[in-house]
């Protein structure tokens, strides 16, 4: 052997021996991790960026101190409920699965029922709101279908520079709202409510139908959608699209209006705070501009804004249900800190997670002018639920997560269909969900 054969080999048994000393590291590191129980987490892609670096960095400590291997996974909140779908029907779930803004009581059975949970929240936070309670719980069979962890307010975001002085101090009427939208749009700021099939759109178009008096059922969930009232608000919101609104709001999609109002283009928007959060971090001055108040009052007052809910819910086929189950108690209980770290996007389902949260929304040192989120304080008295004045059961829910409300106003303000076949067409498409249901034991 010459010497360069000899250099050439000793060069890449040293590489090999570099590569196996790795290999072996690896290895080991890898095979503490598979011995370590794991927790894996759907989780939906926030609103607020700083809400996720929160959340993973909770779940890697709350990994930590139990001695578990926690796996968070997360997916746009459109697509969320697609996924979630496919993990269940093929039993090979994530542990948890995390739901925003889409209902979980289509999955009944397919679920474990968290009552114990909840019940262990309670007693130590105390009850959950009502109106997000409605969303879990089926007094049908029972059953807590998924726990909820918090929820987003709908608020008007308007601007106080261009909202027209002969309106008010604010939008505090639906046809407030109608009156001034011509202006508006006159003024190049048109008005900016989601006519789409998108979260955002759904809920305001189910807070349109409470507000003018009607619903998708009644108490003893028996589909209502076909009424009169209906037929006015779906007109309502026709002649609001075609004499106030942007043309394009029948093509937004859930973060279309934040961005909307962050361009300085919208006079008015309905969604959470991340629309105001996101212009305070990109126009502060625009931002100080913008006030927040509570969904508009209609013809049947102000029942509520439909809430955008989180749920949790465990599957039947997860491998760790006692971890996730776990997991759930102790973000619950540590809500205050998601709450601030939501930038107070999330409002605790368990008020009494939150004790301060009126002092903690007073004290909030960003929004101008100072004060700006106390509104928020009384979110709960004037949010309720789709199935409104049922429960958020089987049927509405599936309703809900097919976007018929939102395609029925939306089929009337692009001239597509009369109010009143916009409303028939949704009231037969809505008819054979309930009928299902109600064969189904679950409404």
């Amino acid at each position: 052997m010459d010497r360069r054969d000899f250099l050439r080999l000793a060069g890449g048994a040293a590489t090999l021996a570099v590569g196996s000393g790795c290999s072996r590291k690896s290895s080991t590191k890898a095979t503490a991790a598979a011995e370590k129980p794991k927790l894996s987490i759907l989780q939906w892609t926030h609103l607020i960026p700083a809400y996720d670096q929160w959340f993973d960095g909770y779940a890697t400590r709350w990994g930590e101190e139990h001695d578990t291997h926690v796996i968070v996974d997360h997916v746009a909140a459109e697509v969320l409920r697609i996924r979630a779908s496919a993990e269940i029907s093929s039993r090979r779930s994530h542990d948890l699965l995390n739901f925003f803004g889409t209902p979980a009581s289509v999955w009944e059975d397919d679920v474990i029922d968290h009552r114990d949970i909840v019940a262990e929240i309670e007693a130590k936070v105390g009850p959950m709101l009502p109106s997000i309670a409605r969303n879990v719980h089926n007094p049908k069979t029972q059953k807590f279908v998924g726990v909820s962890d918090g929820w987003a307010p709908q608020v008007v975001n308007y601007r106080t520079d261009v909202w027209p002085a002969q309106e008010g101090a604010s939008p505090d009427s639906w046809e407030s709202i109608l009156r001034a939208g011509p202006m508006l749009k006159s003024a190049g700021t048109p008005i900016g409510i989601g006519l789409s099939p998108s979260i955002d759109a759904q809920t305001t178009g189910f807070a349109l139908m409470f507000a003018f008096g009607s619903s998708l059922q009644d108490e003893a969930s028996v589909l209502t959608l076909d009424s009169p009232a209906t037929v006015e608000a779906v007109r309502y919101a026709t002649s609001l699209y075609r004499t106030g609104m942007a043309d394009d709001v029948v093509l937004w999609d859930n973060s279309a209006d934040n961005r909307y109002l962050a361009t300085g283009k919208g006079s008015l928007i309905i969604d959470p705070v991340s629309a105001i959060r996101a212009t305070e971090k990109q126009d502060l001055d625009l931002a100080g501009k913008i006030a927040l108040a509570p969904p508009p009052t209609g013809p049947a007052g102000r029942p509520g804004h439909s809430a955008v809910v989180s749920t949790y819910v465990i599957s039947k086929s997860a491998e760790n249900s006692s971890g996730a189950s776990r997991f759930l108690v102790d973000l619950v209980l540590a809500y205050r800190d998601a709450f601030l770290r939501s930038e107070f996007y999330n409002l605790p389902a368990f008020p009494g997670s939150v004790p301060d949260l009126s002092a903690l929304l007073a004290a909030d040192t960003v929004g101008k002018p100072a004060g700006k989120y106390s509104v928020l304080a009384e979110a709960g008295t004037w949010t309720t639920n789709i199935g409104r004045p049922g429960f958020d059961n089987a049927a509405a829910a599936e309703v809900y997560n097919e976007y018929i409300v939102a395609n029925m106003f939306s089929a009337a303000a692009r001239g597509e269909l009369s109010a009143e076949e916009a409303v028939k067409r949704a009231h037969a498409q809505a008819k054979p969900i309930f009928d299902k249901w109600r064969e189904r034991g679950k409404i």
